[in-house]
């Protein structure tokens, strides 16, 4: 690894003494009222033959910067379907260190052509750009009655695991962010989260393969932002939503966004109510390779329904033209009622022992989400110098009774069943603070400092009790019962500088610190296990522009993933007779070195290139017990990891009418641990790719189509088969576009199952799961709009310690 980061800050050094600071082109897109314009097309153009020498596409906030060309007169042109081209005044250009910022540039519409094409223009749904991907998201067929979690897994590169984690180019630990804040919760919980959440509310998603050192050094693959809509009208405006939805279950979503903006103030609200389901199926068996004949097979059905209603608040107050102070609030307090039905069978070389096992496992849980946010925004100077601030705090509650009834019955005798009644408790809450503040200064000539610094405390209480059934009364069993309190303190500071080198080249670097302080103690069983350490995340971006259409970006960056809150609980959960899942107090955090070169071509299409190699990587794993027929699962650190990817984006409009998206990651991923004196070890090398369709039809009616395909992956120890799916869905506008119907189907075929095998520890498992992914969408949504155009600002915090309050 060092030979890696020896021969990045060589190649940097080589053209650091030639480097002259590199002039910068910039400015900002607006429209007739004030309101930043993406995607604008930006040309630099001669102005003796008006050839285009290079350009760019503007961000979502409308922003541009174009290195400076060689030498010359020139102009800018800028375009936009929908609005009048405009130019600006020539100007000279005398060496390559000449900037200028253009301010704000404003187009206006036109008004002949918006009627043209009211229904038939359609923005690209994936935009690349060298640091990040945009994915669009309002507006689409797809989004229609869907939540969060449905679009983000559409998205290119991302998929879900079989315990709900979210990957991103087949990595674990991602990051993901709301608003440029940290989500709350991860694994089974963060998809709760995201479930509950309508995809209607959602503008855009931003894929960053490699943060800066500005990110929270937590998550190994990279991080997925989620941009909600913001306030667009003044006065009273939003919309009010209703749905159907059947997946083997019935369910529903209704709810309203709605804004207003009063002079100084800027205010929202978010309502959603939703009761959304949950289907799995899942047909296990267990071969014991130990004693030759002993083997059990199950089959589980698991039906679910969570009542869940979520509010959002948040208000903007500017207190003049250079600050701005602000709140958030969010609270979702869901009720969700479960059933798990299981026949299993256990059979060995003796009949007269074979066993029918009849489960029936029901929990209520009552879950609660809240979380507080304070923030802060000054422009210090007309230069672009920023300073922010936060502050978080966030409550989460859970409390969990549960009920295990198991009969057992003989398949060679008609000797009597035996019943088996085991009940559990498990109240559980995190309490979260966190403060952050970041500044940045613009130095000039293309060079910019940025620095920060963030502080969090964690305090989480973790009881679970069970209780056996002994004549019609309740015992507590201490063997199986835990109480895990749990104390985390981090403290970070990071510095990131940017600077041009040379006419073609452009570096990043900056260096994160997190040190960590971690207290656990089980006071059921009177231990404690303290740890701190102190790790240095650095990071380094290269970009270059080789010419005007092919850019080249060059990144390293090295991240942690820290155990979830709930994994280092040593408890032992109860799923099953001959499965329980093991808290283990000493698992350790996985590090993460990652290397990538991301290729972009004529604005559109992006290839990146990846590698990385993570120690200690954290996955769950089989491990034997004291009885031959009982498996333990456990979060453990495997020894080793390797991944390396080629991911290419293709957006490709094949007319005015249909605009097709494309994405495929070659992956490969080692895993290695040592068990006693042998190694295991899993290799795979995989295939993904997703396409999207945006069809504009006749009568106004728009289709989206997506199909998709994982081939088989490795997952830890575990092989995974492959599977593929196929989406479609309608939209049509009625009521002058105030009126939107949607229909969709998803996993039409019911073909994105999860099937996959391992061999360790004595044990051969197989599985087949299918996670209730077929289902049937209507929708509606009326909009409310009345005023003035105006902006909200973007609030840009980060808070990753919620992230692993998760379960499971």
């Amino acid at each position: 690894m060092k030979r890696y980061l020896l021969l990045i800050f060589l190649t940097v050094s080589a053209l650091g003494h030639e480097a002259l600071a590199q002039g910068m082109l910039s400015g900002a897109v607006k429209d007739a009222q004030g309101l930043p314009l993406s995607f604008v097309n930006v040309a630099v153009l001669k102005v003796s033959d008006e050839a285009v020498v290079t350009g760019t596409i503007a961000d979502m906030e409308g922003g541009f910067q174009i290195v400076t060309p060689a030498g010359g007169t020139f102009k800018l042109k800028l375009s936009m379907l929908g609005y009048t081209p405009m130019e600006t005044a020539p100007f000279e250009v005398n060496g390559s260190s000449f900037s200028k910022d253009f301010g704000s540039l404003r187009l206006i519409e036109d008004a002949q052509v918006l009627r043209e094409v009211t229904v038939q223009a359609m923005r690209p749904t994936v935009v690349a750009h060298s640091e990040k991907m945009v994915v669009n998201v309002a507006g689409t067929a797809m989004a229609a009655g869907a939540t969060a979690f449905e679009v983000l897994t559409k998205s290119p590169g991302v998929w879900v695991d079989q315990d709900g984690n979210i990957k991103l180019n087949g990595k674990a630990g991602l990051q993901i962010m709301i608003d440029g804040r940290q989500a709350y919760l991860s694994g089974k919980e963060l998809q709760n989260l995201l479930q509950s959440m309508s995809a209607d509310n959602i503008k855009d998603l931003e894929i960053v393969t490699n943060p800066s050192a500005k990110y929270d050094a937590e998550g190994a693959s990279g991080v997925i932002n989620i941009n909600l809509k913001k306030n667009t009208l003044g006065g009273m405006n939003g919309s009010v939503y209703a749905g159907y939805q059947y997946s083997d279950l019935h369910g529903y979503t209704a709810g309203t966004d709605l804004n207003y903006k009063q002079g100084k103030w800027s205010s929202f609200v978010n309502l959603d109510v939703a009761e959304r389901t949950n289907y799995r199926t899942n047909d296990m068996q267990r071969i014991y390779l130990e004693k030759p004949g002993l083997k059990l097979k199950q089959y589980v059905q698991e039906e679910g329904t969570r009542f869940i209603p979520a509010l959002r608040i948040g208000a903007d107050y500017t207190l003049n033209s250079k600050h701005s102070i602000g709140f958030l609030a969010n609270g979702s307090f869901y009720t969700n009622e479960n059933r798990i039905n299981t026949n299993a069978y256990l059979r060995d070389n003796q009949p007269a022992n074979d066993l029918h096992i009849k489960a029936a496992n029901s929990s209520e849980t009552q879950y609660g989400n809240t979380t507080f946010n304070l923030h802060y925004l000054g422009k210090l100077d007309s230069l672009g110098t920023t300073l922010s601030a936060d502050m978080d705090y966030v409550r989460l509650t859970s409390d969990d009774a549960s009920r295990f009834l198991n009969v057992y019955d003989s398949l060679s005798n008609d000797s009597p069943s035996v019943t088996d009644l085991l009940t559990s408790e498990n109240p559980s809450n995190y309490d979260i603070y966190a403060a952050r503040a970041d500044f940045a200064k613009p130095l000039g000539e293309g060079r910019k400092l940025e620095l920060g610094a963030k502080a969090s405390h964690v305090l989480s209480d973790n009881e679970l009790r069970f209780y056996q059934t002994a004549d019609g009364k309740k015992v507590l069993d201490n063997s199986r019962s835990n109480h895990f309190i749990y104390k985390e303190n981090i403290y970070a500071a990071y510095a990131n500088f940017s600077t041009g080198l040379g006419d073609r080249w452009r570096l990043q670097g900056g260096l994160r610190a997190e040190q960590t302080f971690t207290n656990g103690k089980s006071l059921t069983l009177n231990e404690r296990n303290k740890n701190s350490y102190l790790d240095l995340f650095p990071s380094l971006f290269l970009q270059q522009t080789v010419n005007d259409s092919y850019q080249i970006s060059y990144s390293y960056s090295r991240r942690i993933s820290r155990p979830r809150y709930s994994a280092l609980n040593p408890f032992v959960m109860y799923l099953d007779p001959y499965s329980l899942v093991l808290g283990n107090p000493n698992l350790k955090p996985q590090y993460t070195h990652s290397f990538s070169v991301t290729q972009t071509l004529q604005q559109r299409f992006n290839l990146v290139l990846d590698y990385s190699v993570t120690k200690d990587f954290i996955i769950e794993v089989p491990a034997k017990t004291s009885s031959d027929e009982v498996t333990l699962f456990q979060q453990q650190n495997v020894d080793d990891m390797q991944s390396a990817s080629a991911t290419l984006v293709a957006p490709v409009r094949v007319s005015a009418k249909w605009e097709m998206n494309n994405s495929a990651t070659v992956l490969y991923q080692s895993f290695s641990q040592k068990r006693d004196d042998q190694v295991l070890e899993n290799e795979q090398v995989t295939f993904m790719a997703q396409s999207n369709h945006n069809v504009q039809l006749p009568a106004g009616v728009r289709m989206e189509f997506n199909a998709g395909y994982r081939g088989p992956i490795a997952y830890g120890l575990f092989k995974l088969y492959g599977n593929c799916w196929v989406d479609a869905s309608l939209k049509r506008s009625f009521l002058n576009d105030k009126l939107d119907l949607s229909l969709n189907v998803t996993d039409i075929f019911r073909s994105k199952k999860i099937e996959g095998d391992t061999q360790v520890e004595g044990y051969a498992i197989s599985a087949e799961q299918y996670q209730g992914t077929q289902s049937f969408r209507i929708n509606l949504r009326y909009r409310i709009s009345k005023g003035d155009k105006v902006e909200m600002k973007k609030r840009n915090v980060n808070l990753e310690e919620v992230n692993r309050a998760g379960a499971n």
